[in-house]
């Protein structure tokens, strides 16, 4: 699998967007159910590709496969949302992207200090994938993740020091501080 991005274009891909939102189940999201109404609303208020938000296809072999989405770019502390199509999992799709959107981030941004990502505590999948590229736990948010139903889910918090991605090393959390 050849991984490349595509910056999102709303003016060209509203419709795919909401088509990717819609078609599956997005289980470790916040809204793990999409309505076509709800994407086209959100691709149009900025949420999506604005003053501070942009995202980018993900293409496998050139097909989108998935979209990562940046949150905050412009405060030195960006934080991102990815996901990942289902027919396009556990194929190391994940890896690739986190390490794509380290090396963006930090191409985009020199003064660049460090990138954030949140999961739930049961999205075990994405706290390996995060901890293979370098990202240490910092946070665990107890039952601070909203899931369907009312439910509540701990959520975890995780940074990668934008030194630690240039040198290739983990710096882990002073706990004991």
């Amino acid at each position: 699998m050849t991984l490349s991005t595509a910056p999102l274009d709303l003016s060209a891909d509203a419709e795919h967007l909401a088509d990717f939102l819609t078609r599956q189940a997005w289980p470790f999201h916040v809204r793990e159910r999409w309505t076509r109404e709800q994407a086209l609303a959100s691709a149009a208020d900025g949420s999506w590709v604005g003053p501070h938000t942009h995202a980018h296809w993900l293409l496998a072999d050139g097909e989108r496969a998935g979209l990562v989405r940046f949150d905050d770019v412009d405060d030195g502390t960006p934080l991102f949302d990815l996901r990942i199509d289902e027919s396009h999992r556990r194929r190391g799709l994940g890896t690739a992207a986190v390490r794509w959107l380290s090396q963006h981030l930090s191409d985009r941004d020199p003064q660049l200090q460090r990138i954030e990502a949140n999961t739930r505590i049961d999205n075990a999948v994405m706290r390996a994938v995060l901890q293979r590229c370098g990202f240490v736990k910092e946070s665990h948010y107890r039952s601070a993740w909203p899931g369907e139903g009312g439910r509540l889910f701990d959520g975890i918090g995780h940074g990668l020091m934008r030194a630690d991605w240039v040198s290739g090393t983990t710096t882990p959390v002073r706990w004991d501080a």
